[in-house]
């Protein structure tokens, strides 16, 4: 594994709206225009801030601690892979304008994209499971505690992070155990020991972590920490491994981004491929 290289290669109603947000930050194409993307009216870019509002004032280190030891004992249900699959289908994504896919769909189409570019039978599995943790929204939790970008609490909040400035009217933003630039850690002293904003990339990540190669679990826990597998706004918490493994997380991106197509996989069709995948890594019950 270690000498491996990635090939390189390009609902609730917020799902949908966080996911477009991110197409405008960071386009494949940066000259792009924007009328190459789907548009929402003024509604719906204000909610999609409306989010931010929330997601940066209540994403604090005590809240993050409450849901870690809220979720992380993985006792709310037991379900097979499909079962999960089916069960996030029923949150659907009424606010996208282009297209009617469901949950399953999205995930094939990401994971369909990584299979046609030849990479490993992991990171397609990677692929078709990175955003099963979004079954928190069908578990009560509130869309501002499922999606989003991620970053660390527990320390100052970057600059580089979207909507930065509703930081202000989070208590940790005034706390000085947590204002600083390291606050509870210390140099270099890597995303393991760092606690994230509370999301499914994080919560998926502690379903999966007995099952899957290191740098698939690198992709699921920091997909959405766009501060820093774009911006580098926190390498002085990164060791050298985390380095390292941020490449396959760096490939993984554009897959989630931009692989959504206008034709709808076949999901009958692809369903026995996925399940075979799956008994090569998963057990027959998945605990969530």
């Amino acid at each position: 594994m270690k000498d491996q290289k990635p090939v390189s290669k390009t609902t609730h109603d917020i799902v949908g709206l966080w996911e477009e947000d991110l197409l405008k930050r960071y386009p494949e194409d940066p000259q792009k225009k924007e009328e190459a993307f789907r548009n929402y009216d003024d509604p719906a870019r204000d909610t999609v801030k409306e989010f931010y509002q929330l997601n940066h004032t209540y994403q604090t280190f005590d809240f993050v601690q409450r849901k870690e030891r809220e979720f992380l004992s993985l006792g709310r249900r037991a379900m097979s892979l499909w079962e999960a699959v089916e069960f996030l289908n029923t949150l659907v994504d009424d606010s996208d304008p282009d297209t009617e896919l469901d949950q399953t769909q999205h995930l094939l189409q990401t994971s369909e994209a990584i299979r046609a570019d030849g990479q490993p039978d992991w990171f397609v599995l990677t692929g078709f499971l990175h955003d099963l943790g979004k079954v928190l929204c069908l578990f009560g939790e509130p869309q501002w505690a499922v999606v989003g970008d991620t970053f660390p609490v527990g320390c100052r909040h970057s600059e580089k992070i979207v909507y930065s400035e509703f930081f202000k009217a989070n208590p940790d933003f005034y706390d000085e155990r947590y204002n600083t630039l390291y606050g509870i850690y210390e140099p270099n002293c890597g995303l393991r020991n760092v606690h994230m904003s509370w999301g499914h990339d994080e919560y998926l990540f502690h379903v999966m972590k007995d099952y899957l190669p290191e740098p698939a679990l690198y992709m699921i826990r920091y997909h959405s920490f766009y501060a820093q597998h774009r911006e580098k706004a926190y390498n002085h918490l990164m060791d050298a491994h985390d380095h390292e493994m941020f490449e396959w997380v760096s490939a993984f991106n554009p897959y989630d981004l931009y692989s959504k197509a206008a034709a709808p996989p076949n999901v009958q069709a692809l369903r026995p491929y996925y399940e075979d995948l799956a008994t090569r890594y998963l057990p027959d019950v998945i605990n969530f």
